[in-house]
């Protein structure tokens, strides 16, 4: 998919299917993986074992946690087939680390993106962190519990402009 294709998708990155309610696993691994079969099933990623170890490759090169409670694991693949958010959102109690300074995750977004869309990748990361750092936005999706809200706090946050 070319940028400039980009603006087709703009609405549909997540999508209630692929919010998770009261995530509940060991390891940002187990996460990441609940995640990506919710893009598999919903026909985001052609292979699921190759997106993992792709996704699990990433974060042992440089942790994706921010401060704030959120993990952002993410890859670039020739294994996807449109630019996806997978929302995970742990359950009452439940954190995992994602190297966070602060602490563990309670907020995860698995960003999954085509491997040709380098700067649409940095555009959708850099959208999402400016939002995740604000304090409000962070809590309304922890507080949501509905993923049609979810869904929709995402997909507004991500507006893109021309390229």
């Amino acid at each position: 998919m070319s940028d400039e294709s980009l603006q087709r998708y703009e609405a549909v990155l997540t999508t209630p299917e692929l919010v998770v309610l009261e995530l509940e696993v060991d390891s940002k691994e187990e996460a990441a993986a609940v995640l990506a079969r919710k893009l598999f099933d919903a026909g985001r990623i052609t292979n699921l074992e190759g997106f993992l170890a792709q996704i699990n490759a990433r974060e042992h090169q440089l942790a994706t946690g921010l401060p704030g409670g959120i993990g952002i694991p993410h890859a670039r693949s020739e294994y996807v087939s449109q630019i996806s958010i997978a929302v995970g959102i742990t359950k009452y109690g439940h954190a995992l680390d994602f190297g966070a300074s602060d602490g563990p995750a309670t907020v995860i977004l698995l960003i999954a993106t085509p491997a040709s869309s380098f700067s649409a990748h940095l555009e959708v990361l850099a959208t999402l962190a400016r939002s995740l750092f604000r304090e409000n936005f962070r809590e309304s999706l922890r507080r949501a519990h509905d993923p049609e809200v979810i869904a929709e706090l995402i997909n507004s946050t991500l507006v893109f402009f021309d390229h």
